[in-house]
């Protein structure tokens, strides 16, 4: 997508200008700015505080843009947003325990919906849909999700984490010792094992030479996407008609063929794999969906098609198959992410990383179940900090359908001196909460909540169990009924990767620890990277062999 920003920025500025001048005065009468709340001055009409919210690198260990801003103004704040407007952000427990019951007035913004649009196509996937038809899908695609099915899905985790650890092995083998950069690798596994378990599909990522045309187009997509980009949100913003215009503008120019190309291999890929999970499901009279063959899109069709469910009741195949890519998505990126940074963890805790490492080779057997793998307190408490500190997702925007009026837990004081206990909010007010820094707030999590403490996990603090996440008294997968469905699943995937890995190597930095940054990217992912290279994901490791190996 960057050659497409560069190429057409004239032409965009261009169509905004347009668009601004038939909607703005409505927009404004529409949604007029927050209250009089605290926040930094605004530096600019157009971006407002957007470009440098969406992506900005941090050193590690050091309080981030929001760390700094909730510091300065308080839990709830407000900044500059497109076209001198002004977005609500806000870590107040009581704001999110709000918006999280209301999920009917506060919904996934027009923007958010876009983004992920561009990828799943015309149906729309579970991330996508409100209202009834989140509903709707969630109850069919909830058994998928259930213990017993991830207890299945145990054995290609740890087949796959193996097959990783393996190549690891043999690239350290001469000398025992060797540099290795985690981050592809936990990508590629990732990708394996989701297209497994997501719809019984061999992607290969791990091999290089017998890849696939469906992982070569989602590497292709991801990279050329632009997600970091200031200019993503405001593409994503305008109105389809105009995203159309654009889009055509730039193939015929021969701009971001690449990324067409991808995702049309990719709806391609999906509607055949539709197609073999229905046609298996029908051969077998939907009673049998086979041992080899119990995957979630499996599943959620048996579910689908059933006699039990009515017709109203029932996801149209462009919906189904959006659940695909959508699989692809969150069930990749979220675990990979969040095993690179316990790789990182366990490399700056030698403390913690000798304990657990004791702990797991106590296990007598290579591949223990999964309530086994639930039944280590070490391992569990080192997951669960993990997605606390490092939270795949770190702010959720919500966007108000109608006026309403939130509670405050901490009140603030307005710029005529005046404390307000409630926020109004109109309708049309984009709200974003700080997941991460509810996930690090030390009055919930007392004064080290900042700090890496797997511990903390045996005696948590009565205060951070009012936090109504969908997994551990934390954000991390956020909570209620837009929940995250996977959190199980990307748990038990991060406890096989971990077992098999800290059961073989020994991780230290290969680099100086203020080296190390923190990349901000599309304003919600955190990734790890270095100075010399901050727009790159890199986490390069000394890896050693154990001796037991």
């Amino acid at each position: 997508m960057q050659p497409i920003l560069k190429i057409f920025v004239p032409v965009l500025a261009s169509i905004v200008a347009y668009y601004l001048f038939r909607t703005i005065r409505w927009g404004l009468s529409r949604i007029p700015s927050p209250l009089s709340l605290p926040g930094p001055p605004n530096p600019g009409w157009f971006f407002g505080h957007q470009k440098e919210i969406w992506s900005k690198s941090t050193p590690l260990g050091e309080p981030t843009l929001m760390d700094e801003w909730h510091e300065m103004y308080g839990p709830t704040f407000k900044a500059g947003g497109f076209f001198g407007g002004y977005r609500i952000y806000s870590m107040d427990i009581k704001v999110v325990q709000h918006i999280m019951r209301n999920d009917d007035i506060y919904l996934k913004p027009p923007v958010m919906r876009n983004l992920l649009n561009m990828i799943l196509g015309e149906g729309t996937g579970v991330i996508v849909a409100e209202g009834a038809q989140h509903r709707l899908q969630r109850k069919a695609m909830n058994p998928a999700f259930g213990p017993s099915q991830i207890r299945e899905f145990t054995k290609t985790f740890f087949h796959k984490s193996i097959e990783m650890r393996d190549i690891w092995k043999a690239q350290i083998a001469n000398e025992g010792v060797g540099e290795i950069d985690p981050v592809e690798w936990l990508s590629k596994v990732t990708v394996d094992i989701i297209g497994l378990t997501g719809f019984n599909y061999h992607l290969n990522a791990l091999n290089d030479g017998q890849t696939n045309a469906l992982n070569e187009a989602f590497k292709t997509m991801f990279h050329s996407s632009g997600w970091d980009s200031p200019w993503m949100p405001l593409i994503a913003a305008l109105p389809k008609s105009i995203q159309s215009i654009i889009k055509t503008l730039a193939l015929a120019c021969g701009v971001d063929t690449a990324m067409k190309s991808s995702v049309d291999c990719i709806q391609r890929s999906c509607r055949q794999l539709l197609m073999e999970n229905k046609a298996q499901l029908v051969a077998t009279g939907e009673k049998d969906i086979g041992s080899g063959s119990r995957n979630l899109l499996s599943l959620l069709l048996k579910s689908n098609m059933s006699p039990d469910t009515p017709a109203h009741a029932r996801m149209s195949d462009a919906d189904v198959m959006a659940q695909i890519p959508t699989f692809l998505i969150a069930g990749h990126d979220t675990t990979s992410l969040a095993t690179n940074w316990a790789l990182l963890e366990l490399s700056l805790h030698q403390d913690i990383q000798a304990k657990l490492q004791e702990e797991l080779l106590s296990v007598p057997t290579a591949t223990p179940s999964m309530d086994e793998l639930n039944g280590l307190p070490l391992l569990d408490g080192f997951v669960r900090e993990t997605l606390r500190l490092h939270s795949p997702i770190t702010t959720l925007g919500r966007i108000a359908v109608q006026d309403d009026i939130i509670p405050l837990a901490h009140p603030f004081t307005d710029s005529d001196g005046t404390v307000h206990d409630k926020l109004p909010v109109r309708k049309g007010q984009l709200i974003h909460l700080t997941l991460h820094q509810v996930n690090t707030d030390k009055s919930l999590w007392g004064p080290h909540a900042d700090r890496f403490r797997p511990d903390r996990w045996l005696n948590l603090p009565d205060s951070a169990r009012t936090i109504p996440g969908a997994y551990s008294n934390t954000l991390s997968f956020w909570g209620g009924s837009h929940g995250c469905m996977g959190w199980r699943f990307t748990s038990i995937e991060m406890k096989v990767l971990i077992f098999v890995l800290l059961r073989s190597f020994h991780f230290e930095l290969a680099v100086q620890k203020d080296e190390l940054m923190v990349l901000k990217m599309a304003s919600i992912w955190q990734r790890p990277s270095l100075k010399s290279e901050p727009l790159q994901t890199r986490l390069p490791l000394v890896v050693k062999l154990l001796k037991n190996e």
